[in-house]
């Protein structure tokens, strides 16, 4: 068996994997990352705007379409190269701490100032409940729990495009401040690129918020099944994604290319984060777990 390399910080192990066992890193599962597995067809989405490679940058119009789909002022939003540059860039301004652990990684832990919040929270998948407050809500995987953009509170909001449309590697995310300036003059000139903003139009012509949120609530429920018939204990969870408690779940699964998300970053060593598949994957998870004999240990 090939030497399986340590989990990451973040998820998207796939292609280090793929490196490990000597195989084309597409033919990984990569279930430690958690896009929507019903995205629209990114690849050729992007293959009609190429030509946008050849001239720099103008992110004005993406802007102002995003604030149309979400429904806010486009004075509001800027775009940012993925959701870590949204984080980054207020961070640089306004700094601030988490409201509790666990809590994403890359949100801010200093001793005072704002509090950030994952909604739904990041790793337990769940919404937060009516009423809770933060001063900097990270809202990247919001869509694809609730089929709404935005939950629309008074405060800044970090979103990313790259978990709603499946394209990890396109770098688009955004910010939504009433100040929204103070934080893009943290931002790089260009910092979005050409070929994201020449498709951003089309892939918000393509989107459908409420069937994917729907259709993600009902695979979610099938993957926990997944688990539940070998004896795992799953959370409830509004998210694309499940929180299992099986320890060392991630070095089973790798050797067959299948990859979850191991939550020792988040303080949770004997959990796994799993991103909800589309049938075809969540078929070749099952019979990962079977080829590897993976049932939960009893006591």
């Amino acid at each position: 068996m090939p030497d399986i390399p340590l989990a990451g910080p973040h998820g998207g192990d796939g292609p280090c994997i793929a490196r490990a066992l000597g195989i084309d890193p597409q033919s990984v599962l990569d279930l430690s990352q958690s896009p929507n597995p019903f995205a629209p067809d990114v690849v050729s989405i992007l293959a009609r705007h190429l030509d946008a490679v050849r001239r720099y940058p103008d992110p004005w119009e993406a802007a102002r379409l995003l604030a149309d789909a979400i429904g806010v002022d486009p004075q509001r939003v800027i775009l940012t190269n993925g959701g870590s540059e949204a984080i980054s860039l207020v961070v640089q301004e306004i700094g601030g701490r988490v409201w509790a652990e666990p809590e994403f990684g890359l949100h801010p832990r200093n001793s005072d100032g704002p509090v950030w919040r994952s909604d739904p929270h990041n790793p337990s998948g769940r919404l937060a409940g009516f009423g809770e407050t933060a001063d900097v809500w990270d809202e990247a995987f919001y869509p694809l729990a609730t089929g709404s953009w935005t939950a629309g509170r008074d405060a800044v909001v970090v979103g990313s495009l790259t978990k709603v449309f499946a394209s990890p590697g396109l770098r688009l995310g955004y910010i939504i401040a009433d100040d929204v300036g103070r934080f893009s003059r943290h931002q790089p000139q260009w910092s979005v690129g050409s070929l994201a903003v020449s498709a951003l139009p089309e892939l918000l012509e393509s989107s459908d918020l409420p069937a994917w949120s729907e259709a993600i609530a009902t695979a979610r429920k099938e993957l926990a099944e997944v688990f539940r018939r070998r004896g795992f204990a799953v959370e409830d969870a509004d998210s694309p994604w499940v929180l299992v408690r099986a320890p060392g779940l991630r070095e089973q699964l790798a050797p067959f290319g299948v990859v979850v998300r191991d939550c020792s970053s988040f303080g949770l060593s004997e959990y796994v984060r799993v991103g909800v598949p589309d049938s075809e994957g969540m078929a070749r998870l099952e019979s990962a777990m079977i080829r590897a004999g993976v049932e939960a240990k009893s006591g």
